[in-house]
């Protein structure tokens, strides 16, 4: 006689069989929130209206979304004087980047695509977030997770994150999506370090110019990592010809680069909680901001 599994019993075998990126509760500091309140007393806002903001880390935290970046977005903002009603849908939109950025995450870990116990999923999730809010989409970033897998293993949710945020410095350049996923694919894949692959996409953007005119192409760029060349190499020619050298400010850019959480497997998170996002009267959301 057959035994048949009601839906319910089968859900939650299923629930149970996939691999899951573990959740991150994290409500707001005490730390934070009596840094926020005494800008808020400073700036004379009324504290319902900063209750609300602080409620919106709160519940980011409580999904397991990762609260710093939220928390510095309302300190920054309260400090520069923007209001708080300007600040809230700036936050929002911080949450809804955060939340794609773990679902995209929880996808490649079910596919079997990521390595959830490399690396670190808080900041993965912050460089995903970044690469959304500067112009990725989440299919592109699954298309990069299928594509940029090392010699079929599985990546780290750091390295998807540097990735997509790689991604985004290339479309900055107004180069073609495909074109600059096929790079930053090919690099992933030949196993480049995080922060070789950060600035294989600044240097693409500082030469922006050379692949608008033709000069150079995606193309090339992309064969020649396919032979083993670093990124160190790839635009030697043509730094030494002085092409491009009207972006060479950008050589020092942290938010090219990747930032503190881009340049190896350092695990040192000072000295980049201001960089988190200077959009807070822009609407842009993210946590990197835009420097160029």
């Amino acid at each position: 006689m057959s035994t048949r599994i009601s839906r319910p019993v089968l859900f939650l075998a299923l629930t149970l069989w996939l691999p899951v990126v573990p959740a991150l509760a994290e409500p707001l500091s005490s730390q934070d929130r009596e840094a926020i309140d005494r800008l808020r007393t400073a700036r004379g806002h009324s504290a319902g209206e900063v209750n609300q903001l602080m409620e919106q880390v709160n519940r980011a935290g409580e999904k397991g979304l990762p609260t710093e970046a939220l928390a510095n977005k309302v300190k920054e903002g309260l400090a520069k004087g923007v209001e708080p009603r300007r600040i809230d849908p700036v936050l929002k939109q911080m949450v809804g980047n955060f939340e794609s950025a773990r679902e995209v995450l929880q996808e490649s870990v079910a596919k079997g695509m990521i390595d959830q116990g490399q690396g670190n999923r808080e900041r993965a999730m912050e460089s995903l977030a970044e690469a959304f809010s500067r112009g990725a989409t989440a299919d592109e970033v699954r298309d990069l997770a299928r594509s940029g897998q090392h010699q079929g293993q599985r990546m780290s949710p750091d390295m998807l994150g540097v990735g997509a945020k790689s991604l985004a410095v290339i479309k900055e350049a107004s180069i073609p999506s495909k074109d600059g996923a096929a790079v930053v694919a090919e690099g992933m894949r030949q196993g480049f370090r995080p922060s070789e692959l950060a600035d294989l996409a600044r240097d693409i953007k500082r030469h922006g110019k050379d692949f608008q005119e033709g000069r150079l192409t995606t193309e090339s760029i992309r064969d020649q990592i396919s032979r083993g060349e670093r990124g160190d190499r790839l635009f030697r020619d043509e730094d030494h010809s002085g092409s491009g050298g009207g972006d060479r400010m950008d050589r020092g850019k942290d938010s090219d680069r990747g930032g503190r959480d881009d340049r190896g497997d350092r695990s040192d998170r000072s000295g980049g909680r201001d960089d988190r996002g200077r959009q807070d009267d822009r609407g842009g959301g993210g946590h990197g901001g835009r420097d160029h």
